[in-house]
């Protein structure tokens, strides 16, 4: 199986694509079937991939009318900072599978569109090469590095030690995938990564081997599971870095509060876009609890089934802070390049703004009144 191959002049956008459902359809026809599997499919059934997309469709929007709207903007606060729009790139592994440019590509798109990015551990780009394209706009929004904590402590200070130096601005660690999800759409199509991509920043890691099983023992729980993070890591990550550190992957209330108390400085709910554990509920049912649960402390976001402004305008209304979007930047991307990855964060804010305009919010911070509530 070979990556995709990019499509004629594929600096240009096709024609005929106006939403990111068109972005959707498009790059599916362009990928390799195993490809599709791996980056677009979901856990077991899929039940939960699809729940985020249909639970911010399900909420519906009260508009206001003849509000002052003169003067009006998409500008949130956001760790200190202010930023143009709620809208980041999610981290999404090895985007050379889809363009030959990768996160390069993105990464010029979205500091071009003043969308954050957030890149994955599992880059197919080395980071300092990110950084590099990213950091000079100077109507960029933040750049953060997600990471999924490996057993050897020191290869991961050295890893944060470069995000730190390449100018990255804060941490993200992932916290709720211990273990791969069962992706049946995935091992049906027999998905393994061409010679010629790997997580390159991720060279010289070596994992180390489990102790041996005795009879009767799990090679998951007694073996890989001896290696799993901890809430005790947390504090050891904070110990060993100058920049904020945010999870993702937080869906309990509970779990948030602890988030909080082990010195987190921003949340993330998230269900991994349905590819770890399916039935869990969706994204958008999830936020309100964890909101809640922080009582204002650290900024919460959200991703899964993001594909509409209103879907961003929803998020914020339920008290996000600020949305991440991974596939449909994928689609983008498969499409044309950093110019498809562009039209989609174009997309998603002009939609944002008419949402905003529609239902009398001029600001975000007034959108907490625009969603029908039983």
């Amino acid at each position: 199986m070979k990556p995709a191959s990019p499509p004629p002049a594929y600096s240009t956008l096709p024609e005929g694509l106006v939403s990111l459902a068109d972005h959707e359809r498009h790059a599916e026809r362009q990928l390799d079937r195993a490809v599709r599997a791996y980056l677009f499919g979901g856990a077991a059934d899929e039940i939960t991939l699809r729940a985020n997309q249909t639970a911010w469709q399900q909420i519906e929007l009260l508009p206001r009318v003849l509000r002052p709207l003169a003067g009006g903007h998409t500008r949130v606060p956001l760790l200190g900072r202010e930023w143009a729009h709620p809208i980041l790139v999610a981290p999404t592994a090895y985007q050379r599978l889809v363009h030959p440019h990768g996160e390069q590509a993105t990464a010029l798109a979205a500091s071009a569109l003043g969308a954050g990015l957030v890149l994955s551990t599992q880059a197919s780009t080395r980071l300092e090469d990110v950084a590099r394209i990213y950091l000079p706009e100077p109507s960029r929004g933040p750049l953060w590095f997600q990471l999924y904590l490996q057993p050897d402590r020191g290869f991961v200070r050295e890893l944060v030690q470069r995000a730190e130096t390449a100018g990255f601005e804060a941490l993200v660690l992932t916290v709720d995938a211990p273990v791969q999800g069962a992706r049946d759409q995935e091992r049906r199509a027999q998905f393994s990564l061409p010679a010629d991509i790997s997580a390159v920043n991720l060279a010289g890691l070596t994992l180390p081997a489990g102790p041996p099983l005795q009879a009767g023992q799990s090679a998951l729980f007694d073996g890989l599971m001896c290696h799993a993070p901890t809430w005790d890591d947390i504090g050891w990550l904070r110990s060993i870095t100058r920049l904020p550190v945010l999870l993702k992957g937080l869906v309990h209330p509970d779990d948030a509060r602890q988030a909080i108390d082990a010195g987190a400085q921003g949340l993330i709910v998230s269900n991994h876009g349905g590819r770890t554990l399916d039935t869990m509920p969706a994204t958008a049912r999830l936020l309100p609890a964890v909101v809640s649960a922080t009582r204002g402390e650290v900024p919460v976001l959200v991703d899964g089934g993001i594909r509409r402004g209103t879907d961003v305008l929803k998020a914020m209304a339920l008290g996000a802070s600020a949305v991440m979007v991974g596939r449909p930047v994928l689609h983008g991307l498969a499409n044309a390049g950093a110019t498809g990855v562009a039209h989609v964060l174009r997309l998603l804010r002009d939609e944002l703004e008419i949402a905003m305009a529609l239902t009398g919010c001029r600001t975000l911070d007034q959108a907490a009144n625009v969603i029908a509530r039983d």
